[in-house]
Protein backbone atom coordinates (compact mmCIF):
# COMPACT_ATOMS: atom_id res chain seq x y z
CA UNK A 1 0.00 0.00 0.00
CA UNK A 2 1.42 3.41 -1.35
CA UNK A 3 -0.19 6.32 0.08
CA UNK A 4 0.25 10.27 0.06
CA UNK A 5 0.10 11.62 3.85
CA UNK A 6 -1.25 15.47 3.90
CA UNK A 7 -2.94 17.55 6.50
CA UNK A 8 -3.90 21.32 7.60
CA UNK A 9 -4.62 22.96 4.20
CA UNK A 10 -6.78 25.50 6.00
CA UNK A 11 -8.16 26.57 2.65
CA UNK A 12 -10.06 30.01 3.04
CA UNK A 13 -7.10 30.88 5.62
CA UNK A 14 -5.83 34.85 4.97
CA UNK A 15 -2.44 35.70 5.66
CA UNK A 16 -2.83 38.97 7.79
CA UNK A 17 -4.81 40.60 4.88
CA UNK A 18 -4.01 38.35 2.03
CA UNK A 19 -6.61 36.31 0.30
CA UNK A 20 -3.94 32.75 -0.03
CA UNK A 21 -6.88 31.11 -1.99
CA UNK A 22 -4.61 31.17 -5.44
CA UNK A 23 -1.78 30.44 -3.38
CA UNK A 24 -3.89 27.03 -1.59
CA UNK A 25 -5.04 26.20 -5.09
CA UNK A 26 -1.46 26.31 -6.89
CA UNK A 27 -0.58 24.27 -4.62
CA UNK A 28 -2.86 21.71 -4.58
CA UNK A 29 -1.73 21.21 -8.53
CA UNK A 30 1.75 20.34 -6.93
CA UNK A 31 -0.07 17.80 -4.56
CA UNK A 32 -1.56 16.33 -7.21
CA UNK A 33 1.10 15.93 -9.81
CA UNK A 34 3.39 14.42 -6.56
CA UNK A 35 0.27 12.24 -6.33
CA UNK A 36 0.36 10.81 -10.20
CA UNK A 37 4.11 10.76 -10.40
CA UNK A 38 4.10 8.87 -7.29
CA UNK A 39 1.56 6.15 -8.52
CA UNK A 40 0.05 6.16 -4.82
CA UNK A 41 -2.54 4.11 -3.79
CA UNK A 42 -4.57 6.21 -2.06
CA UNK A 43 -4.06 9.58 -0.45
CA UNK A 44 -4.70 10.99 3.80
CA UNK A 45 -5.55 14.61 4.59
CA UNK A 46 -5.56 14.60 8.51
CA UNK A 47 -7.87 16.85 9.23
CA UNK A 48 -8.25 20.89 9.11
CA UNK A 49 -9.11 20.93 5.28
CA UNK A 50 -11.20 24.40 5.99
CA UNK A 51 -9.59 27.39 7.94
CA UNK A 52 -12.58 28.16 9.57
CA UNK A 53 -15.71 26.05 11.02
CA UNK A 54 -17.71 28.38 8.42
CA UNK A 55 -16.68 28.54 5.52
CA UNK A 56 -17.60 30.69 2.93
CA UNK A 57 -18.82 29.67 -0.23
CA UNK A 58 -15.39 30.19 -2.61
CA UNK A 59 -13.89 27.71 0.16
CA UNK A 60 -16.22 25.30 -0.26
CA UNK A 61 -16.19 25.96 -3.96
CA UNK A 62 -12.46 25.01 -4.08
CA UNK A 63 -12.56 22.02 -1.70
CA UNK A 64 -15.31 20.38 -3.61
CA UNK A 65 -13.09 20.84 -6.90
CA UNK A 66 -10.26 19.42 -4.88
CA UNK A 67 -11.60 16.23 -3.36
CA UNK A 68 -13.95 15.73 -6.98
CA UNK A 69 -10.17 16.26 -9.06
CA UNK A 70 -8.71 13.61 -6.47
CA UNK A 71 -11.11 11.27 -6.05
CA UNK A 72 -13.38 11.29 -9.84
CA UNK A 73 -11.04 12.81 -12.02
CA UNK A 74 -7.75 10.68 -11.02
CA UNK A 75 -9.87 7.69 -9.00
CA UNK A 76 -7.97 8.04 -5.95
CA UNK A 77 -9.48 6.95 -2.62
CA UNK A 78 -9.59 9.41 0.11
CA UNK A 79 -9.12 9.07 3.65
CA UNK A 80 -10.28 12.36 5.76
CA UNK A 81 -10.80 13.27 9.11
CA UNK A 82 -11.90 16.48 10.27
CA UNK A 83 -9.97 18.68 12.41
CA UNK A 84 -10.16 20.80 15.45
CA UNK A 85 -11.02 23.98 12.59
CA UNK A 86 -13.62 22.08 10.64
CA UNK A 87 -17.59 21.60 11.34
CA UNK A 88 -17.40 18.00 11.96
CA UNK A 89 -21.31 18.31 10.91
CA UNK A 90 -20.57 20.49 8.14
CA UNK A 91 -17.92 18.34 6.34
CA UNK A 92 -19.63 15.25 7.31
CA UNK A 93 -22.26 16.12 4.58
CA UNK A 94 -22.80 13.29 2.75
CA UNK A 95 -20.33 11.29 3.81
CA UNK A 96 -22.02 7.82 4.03
CA UNK A 97 -22.88 7.48 0.32
CA UNK A 98 -19.25 9.27 -0.79
CA UNK A 99 -17.89 5.86 -0.04
CA UNK A 100 -19.06 4.62 -3.07
CA UNK A 101 -16.28 6.20 -4.31
CA UNK A 102 -13.53 5.58 -2.15
CA UNK A 103 -13.92 8.73 -0.37
CA UNK A 104 -13.92 7.73 3.60
CA UNK A 105 -14.60 10.88 5.59
CA UNK A 106 -14.62 10.24 9.60
CA UNK A 107 -15.86 13.06 11.56
CA UNK A 108 -17.07 11.15 15.12
CA UNK A 109 -14.92 9.00 17.59
CA UNK A 110 -17.71 5.85 16.72
CA UNK A 111 -15.92 5.81 13.06
CA UNK A 112 -13.30 5.81 13.92
CA UNK A 113 -13.41 2.82 16.13
CA UNK A 114 -16.36 1.10 14.74
CA UNK A 115 -15.31 1.66 11.14
CA UNK A 116 -12.12 0.57 10.04
CA UNK A 117 -11.01 1.25 6.52
CA UNK A 118 -8.88 -1.55 4.65
CA UNK A 119 -6.86 -0.62 1.65
CA UNK A 120 -4.88 -2.97 -0.37
CA UNK A 121 -2.37 -4.40 2.63
CA UNK A 122 -3.39 -1.83 5.09
CA UNK A 123 -5.98 -1.37 7.60
CA UNK A 124 -6.47 2.56 8.38
CA UNK A 125 -8.60 4.08 11.63
CA UNK A 126 -9.50 7.54 11.11
CA UNK A 127 -9.83 9.29 14.10
CA UNK A 128 -10.99 12.97 13.92
CA UNK A 129 -10.07 15.74 16.45
CA UNK A 130 -11.74 14.68 19.82
CA UNK A 131 -12.26 16.28 23.23
CA UNK A 132 -12.42 13.76 26.31
CA UNK A 133 -16.11 14.03 27.14
CA UNK A 134 -16.43 11.96 23.37
CA UNK A 135 -14.66 9.19 24.83
CA UNK A 136 -16.51 9.08 27.99
CA UNK A 137 -19.71 8.99 26.18
CA UNK A 138 -18.62 6.53 23.68
CA UNK A 139 -17.38 3.90 26.17
CA UNK A 140 -19.41 5.07 28.81
CA UNK A 141 -16.86 5.64 31.47
CA UNK A 142 -16.82 8.93 33.45
CA UNK A 143 -13.10 8.25 34.68
CA UNK A 144 -11.84 9.45 31.15
CA UNK A 145 -11.20 12.58 32.20
CA UNK A 146 -7.87 13.26 30.43
CA UNK A 147 -6.53 12.68 26.72
CA UNK A 148 -3.88 10.50 27.93
CA UNK A 149 -6.36 8.14 29.48
CA UNK A 150 -9.05 8.54 27.13
CA UNK A 151 -6.33 7.68 23.95
CA UNK A 152 -5.40 4.59 26.15
CA UNK A 153 -9.05 3.07 25.81
CA UNK A 154 -8.94 4.40 21.98
CA UNK A 155 -5.94 2.81 21.00
CA UNK A 156 -7.31 -0.46 23.35
CA UNK A 157 -10.26 -0.38 21.33
CA UNK A 158 -8.57 -0.22 17.70
CA UNK A 159 -6.40 -2.53 18.57
CA UNK A 160 -9.40 -4.95 19.34
CA UNK A 161 -10.45 -4.46 15.77
CA UNK A 162 -7.13 -4.82 14.27
CA UNK A 163 -6.88 -7.85 11.08
CA UNK A 164 -3.52 -9.91 12.14
CA UNK A 165 -2.24 -9.90 8.19
CA UNK A 166 -2.47 -6.55 7.55
CA UNK A 167 -0.49 -2.98 8.70
CA UNK A 168 -2.46 -0.87 10.49
CA UNK A 169 -2.06 3.22 9.96
CA UNK A 170 -3.92 5.76 12.88
CA UNK A 171 -4.78 8.78 10.42
CA UNK A 172 -5.20 11.49 13.85
CA UNK A 173 -5.08 15.02 14.55
CA UNK A 174 -3.71 15.89 17.76
CA UNK A 175 -0.99 17.21 19.69
CA UNK A 176 1.61 14.92 20.47
CA UNK A 177 3.56 14.95 23.32
CA UNK A 178 7.10 16.08 22.70
CA UNK A 179 6.37 17.76 19.48
CA UNK A 180 6.78 21.85 18.70
CA UNK A 181 4.51 24.72 17.66
CA UNK A 182 4.78 27.75 15.60
CA UNK A 183 2.56 30.66 16.08
CA UNK A 184 0.21 29.78 13.38
CA UNK A 185 -1.68 26.93 14.86
CA UNK A 186 -4.57 27.15 17.25
CA UNK A 187 -4.46 24.84 20.31
CA UNK A 188 -7.07 23.78 23.00
CA UNK A 189 -4.19 22.86 25.63
CA UNK A 190 -5.25 23.64 29.31
CA UNK A 191 -2.27 22.34 31.45
CA UNK A 192 -0.86 20.03 28.84
CA UNK A 193 -3.89 17.78 28.84
CA UNK A 194 -4.24 17.48 25.15
CA UNK A 195 -0.94 15.75 24.81
CA UNK A 196 -0.74 12.23 23.65
CA UNK A 197 1.96 10.61 25.01
CA UNK A 198 3.86 8.92 21.58
CA UNK A 199 4.46 5.66 23.57
CA UNK A 200 0.51 4.97 23.04
CA UNK A 201 0.88 5.05 19.72
CA UNK A 202 3.37 2.10 19.28
CA UNK A 203 0.56 -0.52 18.14
CA UNK A 204 0.31 1.45 14.54
CA UNK A 205 2.88 0.70 12.02
CA UNK A 206 2.66 4.41 11.27
CA UNK A 207 0.62 7.31 12.59
CA UNK A 208 -0.62 10.39 10.04
CA UNK A 209 -0.77 13.43 12.26
CA UNK A 210 -2.49 16.57 11.58
CA UNK A 211 -2.65 19.62 13.37
CA UNK A 212 0.80 21.03 13.36
CA UNK A 213 2.18 23.06 10.64
CA UNK A 214 5.62 21.80 10.76
CA UNK A 215 6.83 18.06 9.71
CA UNK A 216 9.51 18.23 11.83
CA UNK A 217 7.12 18.54 15.02
CA UNK A 218 7.78 15.16 16.15
CA UNK A 219 10.94 13.14 16.28
CA UNK A 220 9.68 9.76 15.63
CA UNK A 221 9.97 7.55 12.81
CA UNK A 222 6.45 5.93 12.58
CA UNK A 223 4.87 9.22 13.85
CA UNK A 224 4.86 12.40 11.65
CA UNK A 225 2.78 15.38 11.03
CA UNK A 226 2.76 16.36 7.21
CA UNK A 227 2.55 20.13 8.28
CA UNK A 228 0.50 22.46 6.35
CA UNK A 229 1.58 22.61 2.45
CA UNK A 230 1.69 26.37 2.94
CA UNK A 231 3.83 28.49 5.58
CA UNK A 232 0.83 30.71 7.83
CA UNK A 233 3.28 32.57 9.86
CA UNK A 234 7.10 33.92 10.54
CA UNK A 235 7.98 31.41 12.56
CA UNK A 236 7.24 29.06 10.04
CA UNK A 237 9.82 30.77 7.82
CA UNK A 238 12.82 28.48 7.87
CA UNK A 239 10.41 25.21 7.36
CA UNK A 240 10.63 23.26 4.36
CA UNK A 241 6.89 22.23 3.10
CA UNK A 242 5.80 19.31 1.46
CA UNK A 243 4.54 15.91 1.72
CA UNK A 244 4.96 12.55 3.14
CA UNK A 245 4.86 8.99 0.46
CA UNK A 246 4.50 5.82 2.77
CA UNK A 247 4.57 2.47 1.39
CA UNK A 248 3.59 0.17 3.82
CA UNK A 249 4.92 -2.44 2.14
CA UNK A 250 7.89 -1.76 1.75
CA UNK A 251 8.11 0.07 5.15
CA UNK A 252 9.60 3.37 3.70
CA UNK A 253 8.86 6.74 4.39
CA UNK A 254 9.69 9.55 1.69
CA UNK A 255 9.26 13.64 1.82
CA UNK A 256 8.72 15.48 -1.15
CA UNK A 257 8.50 18.89 -1.15
CA UNK A 258 6.16 21.81 -2.67
CA UNK A 259 6.91 24.96 -3.85
CA UNK A 260 4.12 27.42 -3.47
CA UNK A 261 4.02 30.32 -5.83
CA UNK A 262 5.12 32.81 -2.82
CA UNK A 263 7.17 32.26 -0.06
CA UNK A 264 7.57 33.32 3.11
CA UNK A 265 10.82 35.21 4.50
CA UNK A 266 11.76 36.67 7.93
CA UNK A 267 14.00 39.70 6.95
CA UNK A 268 15.83 41.72 9.11
CA UNK A 269 17.51 44.74 7.68
CA UNK A 270 17.83 48.49 7.51
CA UNK A 271 15.31 51.24 5.26
CA UNK A 272 18.48 52.12 3.40
CA UNK A 273 19.18 48.32 2.58
CA UNK A 274 15.61 47.19 1.94
CA UNK A 275 15.12 50.34 -0.68
CA UNK A 276 17.74 49.06 -2.72
CA UNK A 277 16.22 48.08 -6.32
CA UNK A 278 18.21 45.11 -5.87
CA UNK A 279 18.29 44.24 -2.20
CA UNK A 280 16.01 41.07 -3.21
CA UNK A 281 15.43 39.36 -6.74
CA UNK A 282 12.55 40.67 -8.68
CA UNK A 283 10.97 37.18 -7.99
CA UNK A 284 11.47 37.10 -4.58
CA UNK A 285 9.85 41.11 -3.89
CA UNK A 286 6.64 39.03 -4.83
CA UNK A 287 6.96 36.85 -1.25
CA UNK A 288 5.10 37.85 2.35
CA UNK A 289 7.79 39.54 4.23
CA UNK A 290 8.05 39.82 7.83
CA UNK A 291 10.74 42.66 8.02
CA UNK A 292 12.53 43.57 10.73
CA UNK A 293 14.23 47.01 11.11
CA UNK A 294 17.33 47.73 12.27
CA UNK A 295 16.92 51.27 12.42
CA UNK A 296 15.89 53.37 15.35
CA UNK A 297 15.07 56.93 13.89
CA UNK A 298 11.53 57.33 13.13
CA UNK A 299 10.70 56.88 9.22
CA UNK A 300 7.46 58.58 8.20
CA UNK A 301 5.52 56.27 6.21
CA UNK A 302 7.58 53.21 6.41
CA UNK A 303 5.04 50.77 5.34
CA UNK A 304 3.75 52.64 2.31
CA UNK A 305 7.34 52.95 0.78
CA UNK A 306 8.16 49.93 1.54
CA UNK A 307 5.01 47.85 -0.08
CA UNK A 308 5.66 49.91 -3.04
CA UNK A 309 8.65 47.44 -3.87
CA UNK A 310 7.47 44.79 -1.77
CA UNK A 311 3.58 44.42 -2.14
CA UNK A 312 3.36 41.15 0.03
CA UNK A 313 4.72 42.84 3.44
CA UNK A 314 3.29 41.30 6.59
CA UNK A 315 4.54 42.88 9.32
CA UNK A 316 7.34 45.65 10.13
CA UNK A 317 8.92 45.22 13.75
CA UNK A 318 12.08 47.09 15.35
CA UNK A 319 15.16 45.10 15.87
CA UNK A 320 15.83 47.53 18.39
CA UNK A 321 13.00 50.13 19.54
CA UNK A 322 13.03 53.65 18.52
CA UNK A 323 14.86 56.39 19.26
CA UNK A 324 12.06 58.65 20.80
CA UNK A 325 13.84 61.74 20.69
CA UNK A 326 12.58 62.69 17.45
CA UNK A 327 9.11 62.05 17.96
CA UNK A 328 6.11 63.96 17.44
CA UNK A 329 5.37 66.79 20.13
CA UNK A 330 3.63 65.66 23.29
CA UNK A 331 0.49 65.09 23.89
CA UNK A 332 -0.17 68.15 26.18
CA UNK A 333 0.30 70.25 22.74
CA UNK A 334 -2.24 68.33 20.77
CA UNK A 335 -5.11 68.85 23.38
CA UNK A 336 -6.68 71.03 21.26
CA UNK A 337 -6.88 68.57 18.55
CA UNK A 338 -10.12 66.81 18.13
CA UNK A 339 -10.44 62.79 19.34
CA UNK A 340 -10.50 61.62 15.48
CA UNK A 341 -7.47 63.42 14.59
CA UNK A 342 -5.97 62.55 17.95
CA UNK A 343 -6.47 59.03 17.28
CA UNK A 344 -5.27 59.04 13.50
CA UNK A 345 -2.09 60.88 14.58
CA UNK A 346 -1.79 57.71 17.71
CA UNK A 347 -2.17 55.25 14.85
CA UNK A 348 0.71 56.98 12.47
CA UNK A 349 2.94 57.01 15.13
CA UNK A 350 2.77 53.81 16.19
CA UNK A 351 2.21 51.93 12.89
CA UNK A 352 4.23 54.53 11.72
CA UNK A 353 2.29 54.72 8.47
CA UNK A 354 -1.38 56.88 8.41
CA UNK A 355 -4.55 55.67 8.59
CA UNK A 356 -6.42 53.85 5.60
CA UNK A 357 -9.45 56.00 4.46
CA UNK A 358 -11.45 52.98 5.36
CA UNK A 359 -10.16 53.12 8.72
CA UNK A 360 -10.35 56.57 9.25
CA UNK A 361 -14.22 55.60 8.11
CA UNK A 362 -14.64 52.29 11.11
CA UNK A 363 -13.37 55.75 13.29
CA UNK A 364 -15.49 57.75 12.48
CA UNK A 365 -18.31 55.49 12.74
CA UNK A 366 -17.30 53.94 16.26
CA UNK A 367 -17.02 57.50 17.78
CA UNK A 368 -20.75 58.65 16.05
CA UNK A 369 -22.26 55.40 17.93
CA UNK A 370 -19.99 55.99 21.46
CA UNK A 371 -21.72 59.60 21.26
CA UNK A 372 -25.01 58.53 20.55
CA UNK A 373 -25.26 55.71 23.03
CA UNK A 374 -24.33 58.97 25.74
Amino acid sequence: MRFMHTADWHIGKRLNSFDLLADQQAVFTEIRQIAQEEQVDAVVIAGDVYDRALANEESVHAVNEMIQTLNLTDGLPLLVISGNHDSPVRLGTGSPWFKATQYYLHTTLAQAIDEPIVLGDTQFFLLPFWQPFAARQYFGDEQLTTVPLAMTAIVQAMQAKFVPDKKHVLVAHFFAAGSSQTDSETTSRVGGLDAVPVDLLAPFDYVALGHLHSHQAPHEDKVRYSGSPLKFSASEAKDTKGVWIVDTTAGTIDWRPLTPPHDLQAITASFADLTKPDFLPPDQQQDYLAITLTDTEVIPNVMQILRSQYPHILEIQRAHGRDRTADTPALTVRRHLDPLTLAADFYTEMQESAPTERQKQWLAETWAEMGAEK
